[in-house]
């Protein structure tokens, strides 16, 4: 079976996917508990001027991760008149026709020194003319493409900084992270490295152990910078071992990149600040706690925030008793020391991989009369947490419930309690009875029940168990690393989630082996060290298609001001998986995240069909789709050169899921 059976499960044939369209008459609904209206409607309030950013120097616009743009020459009127501009293409896909197949098409341009600066899944740093897509310079850090990238190869950007102190080569810089544990730096005009700069241009990164393979540790996101300081996460495979390479957030010198401080979110000695989350001996030898999603920084405040993932391994926590504070959290790190500020956790002793994926987005809401500056956290869970950030106190009530305990393996010591935000609500569902279960025909809606009944399912954080456990959301979230946007004029945070269920089942460890030479369809982890390894996939019916009911995608607005849903949206369609004979607007999921313009637009790639979408924002209507040469799994960003605005995305596929590899950048605008 190939990965996208695995993985999605949508595979099946037209005959049985237009079945689908027509039991679902074009229209798709959550059916928990009863058939839920997935589209809720309103108009956001205005209520204050829209901030006037009109420039994209950062990941997620600027350097709070907002993914808004004050440019507001493409409106609702108009965006059914966009076509393409230009393209330009890397040539990845006749160049590196075998690694391209391992690879995920993430990238966000920035518009910098006049050139959108970009990267390639192989780290290539690429400048183009903004209004022609003319390649002007080119840089290949030559990474080894015969490794094996724990999360495929990925680049999710480049960071900018400018020397405020003097001028010429380098004054202007443009940072990246690999794939192979290296930080570079980049003149920002040639391409070429900085000298000055570590060594020749490079420090190359020990991820204090020796490694399994090439490719168990790796950069995927891009630095961020806080006056002249470069601060990197990581991203470790999950789930190989207990000790594993740690979470170490770091941070350089700009100018020098002489290292300046570092952070390790597990305790290593029992006079560590969280230690007393971590009961047993010193030093702790478990590894990740990692931020490899992209981070935020606040220049005013000196903080960057970050957000942990959980400790190795992901499944089983025996061996780690207690909250593992700093783990599954936000925090927020003095730049000049990297001491923790404050901490936020929203998952306490995950065994669930509910690492917090997604950028922490830094806004400044409307809330009871009265501005406040938030940071916003979207989980894999589904919910949304928004904090202070002055003192990651939630801004909205959280509530410590109750969680299930019956069932957990013996060894494990399970929170019993978890952390709920009271507003906003969930925007994905958490539980799923087999009478709920999706099917086309009575026998498949049977197997699926019984697909279902046959899991533990007592809604979320269900403990894994060797019975197998039933995830809702899967570990791919909920939200993902793709974040969400912020309109600050509507008061609006608009996002994308995915909805799909996992089976997730604890092997014993001496059984691993044989269970991986037996079930080539399910993905097994060793987690050497613990008593269990873990087996995980989808739960899906006899035609592989998922059982949890679509749409398998969503697109959704929320007043962070008054913790409401305004809309909720089906997000993607089953076109690019039929092979264009369909298109049923069941959702895909969802990868990459949206942006939002002063004039009154969501523009989004995200899905599996190849297309990036243009929404009302206030109504959430769809008003606009472009068409991609693959999938645009990537954030896209706008831009305005000579007084004509661009809305651009990288469309590069996804391997993980087999969309199809693309390598082209595409950028749209208004005829002239």
């Amino acid at each position: 079976m190939n990965t996208i059976l695995k993985w999605l499960g949508l595979a099946a044939s037209v005959v049985i996917l237009a079945g689908v369209a027509a039991v679902l008459g074009g229209s798709a609904v959550w059916m928990l508990g009863g058939a839920h209206s997935l589209d809720v409607n309103g108009v956001a309030e205005v209520v204050r001027a829209a901030p006037q950013t009109r420039s994209w120097t950062h990941y997620g616009a600027d350097a709070g991760g907002s993914r808004y743009s004050g440019l507001k020459q493409i409106t609702p009127d108009n965006v059914g008149r966009l076509d393409v501009a230009w393209t330009y293409s890397t040539g990845d896909l006749s160049a590196k026709p075998k690694a391209i197949r391992r690879s995920a098409g993430e990238t966000t341009p920035i518009l910098v020194e006049d050139s959108l600066v970009f990267c390639t899944p192989f780290n290539e740093v690429i400048a183009v003319d903004p209004g022609t897509g003319e390649e002007r310079w080119r840089f290949d850090p030559k990474i080894d493409l015969d490794q094996r990238p724990a999360n495929q190869f990925v680049c999710r950007g480049v960071t900018y900084w400018r020397d405020g102190t003097a001028d010429g080569v380098c004054a202007a810089r443009i940072f990246s992270a690999t794939n192979d544990g290296r930080v570079l730096a980049l003149d920002a005009r040639s391409g070429e490295p900085c000298a000055g700069f570590g060594d020749r241009g490079e420090i190359k990164i020990d991820p204090g152990m020796a490694l399994l393979w090439p490719g168990e540790f790796q950069f995927t996101s891009p630095p961020v910078i806080i006056g002249d300081v470069v601060v990197v996460g990581s991203a470790i495979s999950d789930n190989v071992r207990v000790a594993a390479p740690s979470g170490v957030v770091r941070a350089f010198d700009a100018r020098s990149g002489a290292a300046l401080w570092s952070f390790d979110p597990i305790p290593r000695s029992a006079d560590a600040p969280n230690a007393g989350d971590w009961p047993g001996a010193f030093p702790r030898v478990e590894g990740h706690a990692n931020a490899w999603a992209p981070m935020t920084v606040d220049e005013a405040r000196g903080l960057v925030f970050i957000p942990t993932t959980s400790p190795s391994p992901d499944f089983y926590g025996g061996l780690r008793p207690g909250d593992n504070r700093y783990a599954n959290s936000v925090v927020a790190l003095e730049a000049a020391t990297g001491a923790v500020a404050w901490s936020f956790q929203a998952v306490h002793h995950d065994v669930w991989d509910y690492d917090l994926p997604a950028q922490p987005g830094l806004y400044s809401i409307r809330k009871d009369g009265r501005d406040l500056d938030v940071v916003v956290q979207a989980t894999k869970m589904g919910t949304i947490f928004v904090l202070d950030r002055d003192t990651g106190e939630p801004v909205f009530p959280v509530e410590e419930r109750a969680v299930p305990q019956e069932g957990a393996v013996p060894g494990e010591r399970l929170s019993p309690t978890q952390p709920f935000p009271v507003a906003p609500p969930p925007l994905a569902p958490s539980a799923v009875e087999p009478g709920d279960a999706f099917g086309l025909t009575w026998f498949d809606k049977r197997a699926c029940a019984k697909a279902i009944r046959a899991l533990r399912r007592d809604g979320l954080f269900t403990p894994p168990t060797e019975q197998g456990t039933l995830y809702l959301p899967f570990t791919g979230g909920g939200a993902n690393w793709g974040g969400g946007a912020f309109d600050a004029s509507r008061n609006l945070f608009v996002i994308n989630m995915s909805n799909l269920g996992h089976l997730i089942q604890l092997v014993p460890a001496d059984e691993v082996d044989d269970l991986r030479e037996t079930m080539h369809d399910s993905e097994i982890s060793p987690q050497r060290g613990a008593p269990y390894g873990v087996r995980r996939e989808l739960v899906l019916s006899p035609l592989d298609l998922p059982c949890t009911p679509p749409p398998w995608g969503i697109i959704a607005a929320v007043d962070l001001g008054e913790g409401r849903i305004v809309w909720r949206k089906t997000l993607g369609t089953v076109e690019d998986l039929s092979g264009g004979m369909l298109k049923a607007r069941l959702g895909t999921p969802t990868l990459g995240g949206p942006i939002v313009t002063a004039g009154g637009l969501v523009f989004i790639g995200a899905t599996l069909d190849h297309y990036l979408r243009a929404f009302d924002v206030e109504t959430g209507e769809e008003l606009w789709r472009g068409r991609l040469p693959a999938a645009g799994v990537a954030t896209p960003m706008t831009y305005e050169w000579d007084g004509r605005q661009y809305v651009t995305i990288f469309a590069g596929g996804y391997s993980n899921v087999d969309a199809p590899p693309g390598d082209e950048l595409v950028a749209f605008a208004l005829p002239q």
